[in-house]
């Protein structure tokens, strides 16, 4: 016990002199003292500690389903939103209301459901109070201009209105916020939903496609709540260390919730929507279960599984097969062994879809197309995470990228400090989708052999992936740790023509 405690205590040491002895890279600074909007701008109050948390006697709340976007265009060839982001008040423990934003709402936003081919017009005005906000389609192939990152600022009360061709497959995406060091308050504060792509492929297979029915969105969120049920987003020393992550698991911004399901095969498009949290989901009775799709569209076949590792901004569809339960019987969602969701059997509502044998032939990007190679290496902790040495610099362009280029990127981890170790970084590349060819010279997994655009990178380990780069304008690269990002450890490339 004393060796742990003598342990324990150097770590903390550790921790100490990286924040107080350290300077941190550029000009963010977190405990310094500078000007850093995050420390300006974020609200007041502590951090809870899971000791704080209230107690949510559970499942007794129906999970809600986002609705869908209204199409004010009734033209089928197009589609028109008029998105709001606002703030406003929820209550995810009774009788405690929290600050909030959401769009069109009070907290999330609604689900995004598009057609390839369609032309978009998206109208999107901002409401929050003194909150430069953006609009960033995360996954989308779109140009530099309406990709809707930090450079595309909307400030307060103005309207920010793209018009952008739906040219990709059918696939599961999300939007949310991307300002410059504010993107992790305004998500955590609510800013996020989801952005699905059909296609006349995905409307062919035999699969649940009932939205809200049997196609079940599941926006996974967690949340530090403190002892009145309500949380803030104010970062303490660990939470710029290695992210903030919550003690309790939202789904759809519900705590507990249970979902009346089919006596069948259910379909669910899940979006790990969290800051910083890695969810290793599986069911409680250790059945197995399917994943389908991952962030770019299908796989090439479902792939069995009994455990779905997500890391932040990472999605997956996933079949769960209930028809061998019985009318009543209940199963429960879990990651790390807690449990944050219920599924509950109705023997009256059946189906006979089935597990496909395919789904889609993916074509692999050839190698030999590929006109250069770029490395891309993670390091530092805290405020001083960077990639390539550098931090975010809004006036420096870090790469240039051809319009049309195959490129291969090689992302290494080294973050970490000794005897601490390091920390995951989950990357992410606008404006492209792209394959991971392998990790560490191994293989990917088979859920992993799809499109990509965001892929977690373990301390120590290096990741190539190889894409085309198909959209002009300046796109950004970073870790989805949504403090990390803030704090400047994202890249900035231009593709040119």
């Amino acid at each position: 016990m004393r060796k742990i405690l003598i342990g324990i205590a150097l770590g903390v040491l550790i921790l100490f002199g990286v924040f107080f002895f350290m300077g941190p890279l550029g000009n963010r600074s977190f405990f310094n003292g500078g000007d850093s909007p995050m420390r300006q701008q974020a609200p007041p109050g502590e951090v809870s500690t899971p000791e704080e948390g209230p107690v949510q006697e559970g499942n007794e709340e129906a999970l809600p389903i986002p609705p869908l976007m209204e199409d004010t265009d009734p033209d089928p060839d197009k589609t028109e939103w008029d998105i709001v982001a606002d703030e406003g008040t929820k209550e995810f423990i009774s009788g405690a209301e929290t600050d909030t934003m959401g769009y069109n709402g009070d907290y999330l936003g609604p689900t995004i459901r598009v057609e390839r081919g369609q032309e978009v017009t998206a109208n999107v005005k901002n409401q929050l109070d003194g909150e430069v906000t953006t609009m960033h389609w995360h996954g989308l192939k779109v140009d530099g201009e309406d990709d809707g990152g930090p450079h595309g600022g909307i400030q307060p009360g103005e309207t920010w209105s793209p018009q952008f061709t739906i040219d990709q497959p059918a696939t599961t995406l999300w939007y949310h916020p991307h300002p410059e060091e504010r993107t992790g308050y305004q998500v955590y504060k609510g800013l996020a939903g989801l952005f699905i792509i059909e296609d006349e492929f995905s409307q062919s297979l035999d699969l649940p496609k009932a939205y809200g029915e049997n196609d079940i969105p599941l926006v996974l969120q967690d949340k530090n709540f403190k002892a009145d049920g309500t949380f803030e987003y104010v970062l303490s020393m660990p939470d710029v260390m290695f992210g903030v992550q919550g003690e309790t698991t939202l789904v759809n911004g519900t705590i507990d919730p249970y979902l009346t399901v089919e006596k069948g095969l259910m379909r669910f498009r899940v979006l790990n929507g969290s800051n910083a949290s890695v969810f290793d989901l599986q069911l409680s009775n250790g059945e197995a279960f399917h994943q389908i799709a991952s962030d770019g569209g299908f796989l090439e076949e479902p792939v069995e599984m009994d455990q779905l590792i997500l890391g932040p901004s990472e999605r997956a569809e996933i079949l769960i097969d209930f028809s061998e339960m019985e009318d009543g019987e209940t199963v429960t969602l879990e990651t790390s062994n807690a449990t944050f969701m219920e599924f509950r059997v109705d023997g009256s509502k059946e189906n006979d879809f089935e597990v496909p044998e395919t789904l889609v032939e993916i074509e692999e990007t050839p190698v030999a197309e590929v006109e250069q190679t770029r490395e891309f290496v993670l390091q530092g902790m805290g405020p001083n995470v960077n990639i390539n040495g550098k931090q975010f610099d809004m006036d420096r362009i870090d790469e240039v990228v051809e319009l049309g280029a195959t490129e291969i990127w090689e992302v290494s981890n080294e973050s970490g400090m000794g005897m601490m170790g390091g920390t995951i970084h989950p990357f992410h590349i606008h404006g492209t989708q792209f394959q991971i060819l392998d990790r560490d010279g191994n293989a990917p997994p088979a859920n992993e052999q799809g499109w990509k655009d965001s892929f977690i990178v373990q301390p120590g380990e290096t990741v190539r992936v190889i894409a085309q780069f198909n959209h002009s304008g300046l796109f950004m690269y970073h870790c989805h740790i949504l403090e990390h990002e803030d704090a400047g450890m994202m890249g900035q490339f231009e593709v040119v023509e």
